[in-house]
């Protein structure tokens, strides 16, 4: 079976990721299948709509396929990640500004690439198992595909805390925070895909249950008065020792002080500038020098090659980062920006 498998069914194009013993990774040819899909289908009268779903129960899609960027830029080639990037984000530029209606159904683990091919949908669905994050800065990342823009755009500073912690949404705070639409529980949806694929737009309202509680709404006030530090190192001076002070300040420790410092900047840029392209744009310019001068290579070592969970970060702790390494990761690539 293929990878992917892209089809048109009576008035829907549909798109299904077929990777399930993978978590339905998204590797370099399944963006580029999906772009071409959207591509045709945005002009092709017999799709009224498309529906992306995904093979298997524990993931709608973990992220991206990062083995072959890792084997590349530890040999010194850092061309093939950049490429990746580019015609990734063009993908993500192309869904985000789809002219039809864009289902997706996102089930179990939907992180980093996931949420690029799924979160900028008009309809997005989640159920009782969905968990939803954007973790790059534990790889020595920042958040991409877009996410970026869907972190700014995210209830006060609740973005910045997503972003920088790398914290997994269920459904409730998935909704809350702006990545999803509508609840409905995982055994409804086969009836409503068929309906969708039928034309029948209005059947996901029908289907639809109150969202559950969200969590991250009731930590809104904590979130707020917290991520408004300039730096994340402020944020941790700032903290007076409650147990979501503790929990928070684990986290932000646990990931690549570059990353997360780079991310509060990030989302903080991209609120200020508003589109799609612009976002993907500001997170090129990080993702372009990730593996050439940041600890993107480290990171994927620690956390799925060798697996040792013992990253050794440059700079090593929060505390380490000065402006100047935020600067240089974030300044304009001149000849080599991000080309939509």
């Amino acid at each position: 079976m293929p990878d992917i498998h892209i089809r048109k069914t009576a008035k829907a194009g549909r798109i299904t990721l077929n990777r399930a013993e993978a978590m339905n990774a998204l590797n370099y040819d399944m963006a580029l299948a999906i772009e071409a899909a959207l591509d045709e289908w945005a002009t092709d009268p017999s799709v009224e709509l498309v529906i992306i779903d995904a093979a298997g129960e524990k993931a709608f899609c973990a992220g991206g396929d990062i083995q072959e960027m890792y084997d590349t830029a530890k040999s010194g080639d850092f061309e093939y990640g950049r490429k990746f990037w580019r015609d990734e984000y063009r993908m993500n530029a192309k869904l985000f500004n789809f002219p039809k209606p864009y289902v997706a159904f996102m089930q179990g683990f939907n992180m980093g690439g996931g949420v690029g091919i799924s979160c900028h949908g008009s309809h997005r669905v989640v159920c009782e198992n969905s968990q939803i994050a954007m973790p790059e800065c534990s790889i020595g990342l920042v958040p991409d595909v877009g996410g970026s823009l869907l972190l700014a755009r995210a209830p006060g500073h609740l973005g910045e805390y997503l972003g920088c912690t790398a914290a997994r949404m269920d459904a409730g705070n998935a909704i809350y925070a702006g990545f999803a639409d509508y609840y409905v529980e995982r055994a409804a949806w086969p009836a409503l895909i068929e309906a969708l694929e039928s034309g029948d737009l209005s059947a996901i309202d029908k289907a639809a249950l109150p969202a559950p509680a969200a969590s991250m709404q009731a930590e809104q006030t904590e979130i707020d008065r917290s991520f408004n530090g300039r730096t994340v190192a402020d944020i941790i001076r700032g903290f007076g020792g409650s147990d979501w002070e503790q929990k928070t300040e684990k986290s932000l420790r646990r990931n690549c002080p570059l990353s997360v410092e780079c991310a509060l900047e990030l989302v903080r840029r991209v609120r200020g500038l508003g589109s799609i392209e612009q976002a993907l744009g500001m997170e090129y310019r990080f993702t372009h020098r990730s593996a050439s001068d940041g600890d993107f290579v480290e990171g994927i070592r620690a956390a799925i090659i060798d697996k040792d969970r013992n990253p050794q970060w440059t700079p090593a702790t929060l505390e380490d980062v000065t402006p100047l390494n935020i600067s240089k990761m974030l300044m304009p690539l001149g000849a080599d920006a991000l080309k939509l």
